[in-house]
């Protein structure tokens, strides 16, 4: 009997007014796996993230998490399963790190202790490389690369079943996205979560996929496992992932 997939995508159509956006997406992930969606700014990626999420809702199609409907699902409890880092790390500026990782354990549904919440900070901020004296201070304070990685630690506080991963290596020198990828990598494993990654950067995609997705004139143009990606065959992808001028996505100008 096959496995249910965690995320499943079927048929998934949205415009906004009359601009198509997404044109009949189908995709399925499966559970406890990582999969990386790629393709051009403007593509779609973060518009099929957000349905997912049920923050925007499709035209047509279903979306399912764990087999329910995403739409039918009571929203508390759907939205405690997933975690997210975000582009840029959205720290909130004017909590301390602690508090920033601890967000949903303070509040809602997940509520806990605060003293509960602060160690369990601290050793989520533990587990992305930063020491416990960072805990207190403010996102102002910190470095680029060391906001990402409370951002990590934020998305795994709760110890979700599903992550996404919003280009978790943007505004990164070389060195500290490779940082990030490893991080990402050794977490999903280890939690054994289902990863869900949208990035043009084909280094992350290289490090922590499982399977690829291109979403390309609001379809997924090809999917399949990340060791396949390079000898696909698909014009589409082989341009996209080379970088080449030519082939059949035009350049904006």
């Amino acid at each position: 009997m096959t496995e249910t997939p965690m995320i499943q995508i079927e048929g998934v159509e949205k415009a906004f007014g009359s601009k198509e956006v997404l044109r009949g997406v189908n995709l399925a992930v499966p559970r406890g796996e990582s999969m990386v969606i790629i393709g051009g700014s403007g593509t779609g990626k973060s518009v099929l993230l957000k349905c997912v999420l049920g923050l925007i809702h499709p035209d047509t199609g279903v979306i399912k998490v764990d087999g329910e409907d995403v739409e039918r699902a009571e929203r508390d409890a759907f939205l405690a399963r997933f975690g997210m880092l975000f582009q840029g790390a959205a720290l909130f500026d004017s909590l301390p790190v602690w508090q920033n990782v601890a967000f949903r354990l303070l509040r809602g549904a997940l509520k806990r202790p605060k003293t509960e919440a602060r160690e369990i900070a601290i050793e989520k901020l533990r587990r992305v490389g930063l020491t416990p004296d960072v805990a207190d201070l403010f996102p102002a304070e910190l470095s680029g690369g060391m906001q990402k990685r409370v951002g990590l630690a934020r998305a795994i506080a709760a110890e979700p079943e599903i992550i996404f991963f919003d280009e978790p290596t943007t505004g990164l020198d070389p060195i500290m996205a490779g940082v990030i990828n490893d991080l990402i990598r050794e977490i999903v494993v280890e939690m054994g979560a289902t990863a869900m990654t949208i990035t043009h950067d084909m280094t992350s995609v290289r490090a922590i996929a499982d399977d690829v997705a291109m979403l390309h004139g609001g379809k997924i143009r090809w999917a399949g496992p990340v060791a396949q990606m390079d000898d696909s065959g698909d014009p589409y992808l082989t341009q996209f992932i080379t970088g080449s001028a030519e082939g059949p996505i035009e350049a904006v100008r």
